[in-house]
């Protein structure tokens, strides 16, 4: 057994190359080597750039109001209880919504050490701001 004492891993910004507007991520943990996940909280109007994941990716949302792409989907609204899951190699982006901040908790399995693939940004447009 291994407790992660809350506040032991100072938090830390969401690094620009990957993210728009303000966002911080606490709790950064893996297990067993094969599992990477955070607790990642947006600003209002803040989001991920697209990105894609060899596993796929779960989101929790914890508190707040929020959005989330597939691409070629639609824009659809998330809120705290729900529960989003991506397919291995789905492209999509999540972030907060326009005027409301939102945190999820995100998992994701790694595949040769790897968890995500960043691509470019979200635009102003694509987000809907």
């Amino acid at each position: 057994m291994d407790i992660k004492r809350s506040g032991a891993v100072a938090s830390r910004g969401g690094p620009g190359e990957y993210f728009t507007g303000t966002v911080r991520v606490d709790a950064p943990f893996s297990g067993s080597g094969h599992l990477s996940g955070a607790t990642v909280t947006f600003e209002p109007g803040a989001r991920t750039a697209w990105h894609t994941h060899p596993l796929g990716q779960t989101l929790l949302v914890t508190s707040g109001l929020g959005r989330v792409q597939r691409d070629g989907g639609p824009v659809e609204e998330i809120r705290r209880g729900d529960i989003v899951w991506f397919e291995p190699g789905e492209k999509h982006w999540h972030g907060a919504a326009p005027h409301c901040a939102m945190t999820h908790i995100a998992i994701a399995e790694m595949k040769d050490g790897k968890a995500v693939d960043w691509m470019e940004k979200v635009t102003d447009e694509q987000y809907g701001g």
